[in-house]
C-alpha cells in the first residue's frame, strides 16, 4: 500500500487504494503501523512526504502559486509564511491545524502535490503582482524550467498588460534582486546592459552609460561578509580601470528604493556634466 502510494507522488485518494484492492481494515492497519499517515478523512500519504504537500492536501489541493514556485527552487519575492493552495474552480476548503493557506479557486481541478511551473507563475502574477512575477519568470527560466513553448503559454495566462514583462525578460540574472532592479529602471526608462565583462574585473550585474557598474547584492549576511574583501577589490579594480560602482543589499533595493534610485541619478547627472564639458557645452540629462 505504501509503495503504490509513493508511485501517486506521496499522497493519494483513499477511493483509489480500495478500488485496487486495500480494504478499510488494511487502511486502519497501515495507519496504526505508521506505514501511511491520514491527512485527513479519504486522504492518505507515506511518511517522507513533503511537509508543504501534505498541508496543502489537508487543506483540499495542491501546493500552489509562490509555495510551489519555492519547492522548485526558484526565486520568490516576499514571505513563505503563508502556504499557497489551488483547489480548482469547483473545490473544497477543508479545517485543519494552523491553517494560515491562500486559496487559488483558478480554471480546473486540482489535485495533490505541486501545480505546474507554467499555473504557478501565472497564479503569482495575479497574486503578488508584477515585481515578484517577473523575478520569479527570470529565476525559473535560468534554472531550466521553461522551455520556448512554456514561455509563450506563460505569456498567454497573464492579462494583458503583464505580458511585456515575458518579452523583457532574460535568463541570465543571478538572482531575483537584479531582475527587479533591472525592472525598476526600465520602467524608470533608464537603459542599462545587463551581465557584462569588464577587463581586471569580471562579470558585473549591470552597467549604464558605459561607465557607472549596479551590483545587486543578494546574499545573506553571512556570505555577504565572507565575500567583503572580493567585493572591494573589484570596486578597486573598477575605479583603476575608469568605472565606478554602486553595490546595493536587499534592504536597499527592496525596503528603501527611493534611496537607491536616487543614488543612480546622481552619478548619471555627474556623469552626463563631465561629458558636457568636455564638450565644451552643457549637455542636460533628463531623468525624473
Amino acid at each position: 500500500m505504501a509503495d503504490r502510494i509513493s508511485h501517486a507522488d506521496g499522497i493519494v485518494r483513499g477511493r483509489a487504494l480500495l478500488a485496487a484492492g486495500a480494504s478499510r481494515a488494511d487502511l486502519r492497519r497501515a495507519v496504526r503501523a505508521g506505514a501511511v499517515l491520514r491527512v485527513r478523512d479519504g486522504v492518505y500519504a507515506v511518511p517522507g512526504t513533503p511537509a508543504p504537500i501534505i498541508a496543502a492536501a489537508a487543506h483540499g489541493g495542491e501546493l500552489g502559486c509562490a509555495s510551489a514556485l519555492r519547492a522548485r527552487g526558484v526565486w520568490v519575492l516576499g514571505d513563505d509564511r503563508h502556504l499557497h493552495v489551488w483547489i480548482g474552480s469547483r473545490g473544497r476548503r477543508f479545517p485543519h491545524a494552523g491553517c494560515r493557506c491562500v486559496t487559488h479557486h483558478d480554471d480546473g481541478r486540482s489535485a495533490f502535490g505541486l501545480v505546474g511551473v507554467v499555473r504557478a507563475l501565472v497564479q503569482l502574477a495575479g497574486c503578488r503582482g508584477d515585481e515578484a512575477f517577473f523575478a520569479a519568470f527570470e529565476s525559473a527560466w535560468r534554472l531550466g524550467l521553461l522551455d520556448r513553448a512554456a514561455r509563450a503559454e506563460v505569456r498567454a495566462g497573464l492579462r494583458a498588460g503583464q505580458r511585456w514583462l515575458v518579452d523583457i525578460a532574460r535568463p541570465d540574472a543571478d538572482s531575483g534582486l537584479e531582475s527587479i532592479l533591472r525592472l525598476r529602471l526600465i520602467r524608470h526608462g533608464i537603459r542599462l546592459v545587463s551581465q557584462v565583462r569588464v577587463d581586471g574585473v569580471g562579470r558585473v550585474d549591470f552597467m549604464i552609460d558605459g561607465v557607472l557598474i549596479l551590483e545587486a547584492d543578494g546574499r545573506d549576511g553571512h556570505a555577504r561578509e565572507a565575500e567583503r574583501h572580493k567585493d572591494l577589490v573589484r570596486d578597486a579594480r573598477a575605479a583603476a580601470a575608469g568605472y565606478e560602482t554602486l553595490r546595493f543589499d536587499y534592504a536597499l533595493i527592496i525596503h528603501d528604493w527611493p534611496t537607491v534610485l536616487q543614488a543612480i541619478l546622481a552619478r548619471l547627472r555627474d556623469h552626463h556634466r563631465t561629458i558636457g564639458r568636455r564638450a565644451g557645452a552643457g549637455v542636460a540629462l533628463h531623468v525624473s
